[in-house]
């Protein structure tokens, strides 16, 4: 063992509660979940992760936390790869991105750090307002993950090494320093997909777009501009008319499936039904080449002139051809997929319209599991049960948190302790004190649950990442 490795096993002891979890060897024998390889677990963006995780209702308030520290801020989800090879030896390995673009890859065994990559320009970002909430997703060959930085590039890294691929970084926006990478990428038929947005102040210019990248070549296959939409390039947002509308919910791209096809989500901007796209949930392509449908509510105008972004979250699939869209406005509008808004173009559409839990605006992903949706702010937690192609409260909490996840039947959400309740009933069966959150949210296999802390809006250049094992 290197004096490095032994030291970093030595720092990983010493912060959990007892150096059994941390000595374990790095190993998948007995486990049960498997790989997590994109926010959401899927290219929907269910948020519904492995039906078994070795984690039951029975022994989960048994897990025991580890805090490993880390080089930056994960203000995002981590990912997970069953058994990869990293330097020559087999790894359970988690992959985080900070907010200044550093991607981590830690032995989920025993909390050891693998490897950093750090992006060129890291010294000028660090401490900056450029920051990235964007989670890596992971290549299906098990070879690659793909990571985001706010210098405005999409970045293909070694598994085994965490070194760039030949042909790669990718750029997906011209003027990072007011587009901003805040959306978790996606993967799906060989793209690798991301969503561009702005920063905290909609400082223009910018234009939210999807850009697909073949996973191959590192070759920008298509751009969809949702501000100037009949331009098919990536734009210097100078040179278009229009500003705003971010493409900056957690999701990102959620890719439909049988289909293929993209769903995203924009916030404040002006929507005219030919070229420019504001408030409004869209369907594109599986290629992002070409705008298919729209749903976009009767007083987008009034979201856009109040700051009441719609593309808060992005469309959650529910089952049954529907979606859920929601925003800053707290309302929770219920979609039909085969039509959205109807027309192309047209205004209003909507099946069902809800409150949101506590009255707030969303900020999440929902999680859908079977029939059931949960949804949670900062005031509240719902689950509603979808019957007859209408959603009816199942059980709601004061409490909310970030994005929920459903895991080997457990719930999990995160809001600066880590509850665990029972789906069915809302019954708590465990809670554990971790630290702050924005919009990080856990993700749960292999007998483990992995959390990150903090704010990327807070600008630090440290961070960590809590793992939960059962003794």
């Amino acid at each position: 063992m290197t004096r490095r490795v032994g030291l970093a096993l030595a720092v990983a002891c010493l912060a959990t509660a007892g150096c059994g979890a941390a000595e374990r060897p790095s190993t998948s024998a007995g486990k049960l979940g498997g790989d997590w390889t994109r926010f959401g677990f899927d290219a929907a963006r269910h948020n519904a992760g492995p039906t078994r995780t070795g984690i039951t209702a029975g022994n989960v308030g048994s897990l025991r936390r580890q805090r490993v520290a880390l080089d930056g801020t994960v203000d995002a989800s981590p990912i997970y790869l069953r058994g990869v090879t990293v330097h020559g030896s087999r790894h359970d390995t988690f992959f985080v991105t900070t907010s200044y673009g550093r991607t981590i890859a830690i032995d989920a065994a025993n909390g050891a750090i693998l490897w950093t990559f750090t992006p060129p320009g890291y010294s000028s970002l660090a401490g900056s307002y450029k920051i990235t909430n964007s989670t890596p997703v992971a290549d299906p060959n098990r070879r690659f993950v793909y990571a985001a930085s706010p210098g405005g590039v999409v970045h293909k890294l070694s598994v085994a090494s965490g070194a760039e691929a030949r042909g790669w970084p990718v750029r997906v926006t011209l003027l990072p320093e007011r587009e901003k990478l805040g959306t978790s990428l996606n993967f799906s038929r060989g793209l690798v997909l991301i969503g561009t947005g702005g920063y905290i102040g909609d400082q223009p210019p910018y234009q939210g777009h999807v850009v697909a990248i073949r996973a191959s070549s590192g070759r920008i296959v298509h751009v969809w501009n949702s501000l100037c939409s009949n331009v098919h390039r990536l734009l210097n947002p100078r040179n278009c008319p229009k500003s705003d509308s971010a493409i900056w919910a957690r999701s990102g791209v959620v890719v439909a499936p049988g289909s293929g096809n993209l769903l995203v989500a924009t916030g404040n901007g002006p929507f005219d039904g030919r070229r420019n796209w504001g408030d409004s949930a869209l369907m594109l392509t599986p290629n992002a080449g070409r705008l298919l449908r729209n749903w976009t509510p009767r007083n987008q105008a009034s979201l856009e002139s109040g700051d009441g972004d719609l593309g808060s979250t992005a469309p959650a699939l529910v089952g049954q051809g529907l979606a859920l869209q929601s925003g800053k406005d707290a309302r929770l509008r219920l979609l039909s997929l085969t039509r959205l808004g109807g027309r192309l173009g047209a205004t209003g559409g909507e099946l069902q319209t809800l409150t949101a839990p506590g009255g707030a605006g969303v900020f999440t992903a929902p999680a859908v599991w079977r029939n059931r949706v949960f949804v949670a702010t900062d005031s509240g937690l719902a689950c509603y049960v979808l019957r007859g192609k209408r959603l009816h409260l199942s059980w709601q909490k004061s409490a909310g948190g970030t994005s929920p996840v459903v895991a080997g039947g457990l719930l999990y959400v995160y809001n600066g302790s880590l509850n665990v309740y029972a789906p069915t009933t809302g019954r708590q069966l465990a809670s554990f004190r971790v630290g702050g959150s924005h919009w990080n949210s856990p993700i749960v296999t292999d007998g483990r649950v992995a959390v990150p802390e903090g704010d990327a809006n807070d600008h630090s250049t440290r961070g960590a990442l809590d793992i939960f094992r059962l003794p």
